[in-house]
């Protein structure tokens, strides 16, 4: 109560103008020595402090101080907030139930085989788990490793599907680049075509090419011997020029 309350000293200069509570509630009230409020009545204490009104910051209502103006042994309740402020996420290991511990090298042993990419940090994030316990499940060293079966951390309760693609997507962003092809496609990187289209050049281009000898060869063409063609064209013009003179 002492720790919630705002101005302590500011709200008991406020009650003691404003209400006839006893000094003792006002000191218990605002955590401070009844003497001290003696203090603040007589003009001592808290001369230059401005009365601060616990109604209207609503840590006290008036049916409150009404209760301890009538009975001088009641002691004041700080009234609760009426706006709950959610508590900032502590960093830290996930605290798992005991229930589901036994599960978490199921859980690993499936992040391990179905994400692989997916580094220690980011597997101890998700199941709240430790660097040895992972190592041991990855190299199936776990004393009970022949008992283990992949199950899916998201099914077992240890993490959330949001948690757990953001951590795998996370995971896609720092993989180098020629790590991220997806080998069930069976498409080629731009390196492995060119290899192969370069290998289909150099084989067409070789005169020594095994396959050329299969291919069919056009039919020589036929020798001729040039005295004998002279010679026949000799002895038909000698025939010509003996049909001429008879």
């Amino acid at each position: 109560m002492a720790n919630s309350l705002l101005m302590p000293k500011a709200t008991a200069v406020w009650l003691v103008d404003n209400t006839g509570l006893t000094f003792d509630q006002i000191a218990h009230f605002c955590s401070l020595h009844p003497l001290e409020v003696q203090g603040i009545a007589d003009g001592d204490v808290a001369g230059g402090i401005k009365g601060a009104n616990p109604i209207q910051m609503g840590q006290l209502t008036r049916e409150e101080i009404e209760k301890g103006e009538k009975d001088s042994s009641y002691r004041l309740q700080l009234s609760g907030p009426k706006t709950i402020v959610a508590k900032q996420k502590r960093r830290g290991p996930r605290y798992t139930p005991v229930s589901k511990r036994q599960e978490k090298p199921n859980a690993i042993l499936w992040l391990v085989r179905n994400h692989p990419e997916l580094k220690d940090a980011q597997i101890m994030r998700l199941v709240g788990t430790t660097k040895p316990t992972i190592e041991s499940v990855r190299e199936r060293t776990h004393w009970n490793a022949a008992n283990q079966t992949p199950a899916d951390p998201v099914t077992l309760g240890l993490c959330t599907q949001v948690e757990l693609d953001m951590e795998v997507r996370k995971a896609a962003k720092d993989r180098p680049p020629e790590q991220q092809r997806v080998e069930e496609s069976g498409l080629l990187t731009a390196e492995e075509a060119m290899a192969r289209a370069s290998d289909q050049v150099s084989r067409s281009d070789n005169p020594f090419d095994s396959s050329d000898a299969d291919q069919p060869q056009a039919d020589d063409e036929p020798e001729y011997d040039v005295d004998s063609v002279f010679g026949s064209l000799g002895s038909l013009k000698s025939d010509d020029d003996d049909d001429k003179n008879s």
